[in-house]
């Protein structure tokens, strides 16, 4: 059961909530105790309440769950748990969120309402409609940093914010890449199961993934040099982080595009030995180059 409730939560998808913490690393507040809590608690707020957004939509899709090849074995659509446990779990989930959000301020708790907000639309209407899904995708996490920010009351980037957007962009498109190429290899092409799906082609989810990833790329490497950047940091160091940023993208275009994988952006992450690295070999720098520990 526990395991079940694990994968009903989507806790490897809780990764995505860490960027919440960009503010605080490039704020230069990343070893300042108190701030490092209250992002800590503002990242399990996000990771709660992703979860409870996460069972919302499988209540609602597991009929479509059902009938796809990978999701016809999450917990719901597989029958390991039960609707009612699934809203007990809401209820249950809910609670630690409204008993956390007086200790937040006021700015954090109306984001974390409109980041609860726009995922329900998505559940229930955006995800059906082209292009305007993986811009809702592409909010959600912009609203994750902005929410880091305000938890902790800090300025972020402007550039940082457009790596974000782009970087979820990017990732989105994979995505639907990775849907459509499984899709086409069914027998039947059945495209039932995320009907967005007969909008795209896999060309068109390639060319918007392919100018994603560019505008990642340029956004990140302005962001290293430009002028509040080196005024902050009091270096133009950080601009050598960037090969990681160009061999992360590049890597991740060819675990989908070459090995096939892509329709699970967490399983890449966690499992592919060289994106662990590149990813660990990043923060390890940047917190080197920020904080002037060289």
């Amino acid at each position: 059961m526990i395991k079940n409730y694990f994968f009903l939560f989507r806790v490897p998808q809780w990764i995505k909530n860490s960027f919440v913490f960009v503010p605080l690393l490039f704020s230069l507040n990343l070893f300042n105790t108190d701030l490092l809590l209250t992002t800590l608690a503002a990242f399990i707020v996000f990771c709660l309440t992703s979860s409870i957004l996460y069972i919302i939509n499988d209540i609602s899709d597991i009929e479509a769950d059902r009938a796809h090849p990978v999701k016809k074995l999450r917990p719901l659509a597989a029958r390991t748990v039960s609707v009612k446990q699934a809203y007990i779990s809401l209820f249950l989930l809910s609670i630690p969120v409204l008993i956390s959000l007086p200790f937040f301020n006021l700015k954090f708790t109306i984001l974390l309402i409109s980041f609860f907000i726009l995922n329900l639309l998505y559940s229930f209407s955006f995800k059906h409609i082209v292009l305007l899904d993986i811009f809702t995708i592409a909010a959600g996490f912009m609203l994750r940093v902005i929410g880091g920010a305000f938890a902790i009351e800090v300025e972020v980037s402007s550039w940082l914010i457009l790596t974000t957007m782009f970087l979820s962009l990017f990732l989105a498109g994979m995505k639907r890449y990775s849907e459509l190429r499984l899709t086409l290899n069914q027998a039947n092409n059945d495209i039932s199961t995320r009907k967005v799906l007969r909008n795209y082609s896999t060309r068109l989810a390639r060319q918007i993934s392919t100018v994603a990833a560019s505008a990642v790329i340029i956004c990140y490497a302005l962001y290293t040099v430009s002028e509040r950047t080196i005024k902050i940091f009091g270096n133009e160091n950080l601009i050598y982080t960037t090969p990681f940023v160009v061999f992360g993208i590049f890597r991740y275009m060819y675990l989908v595009y070459i090995t096939e994988e892509g329709e699970n952006t967490t399983q890449i992450m966690i499992k592919d030995i060289q994106m662990i690295l590149t990813l660990t070999l990043y923060i390890l720098t940047a917190v080197l180059i920020i904080y002037d520990l060289l």
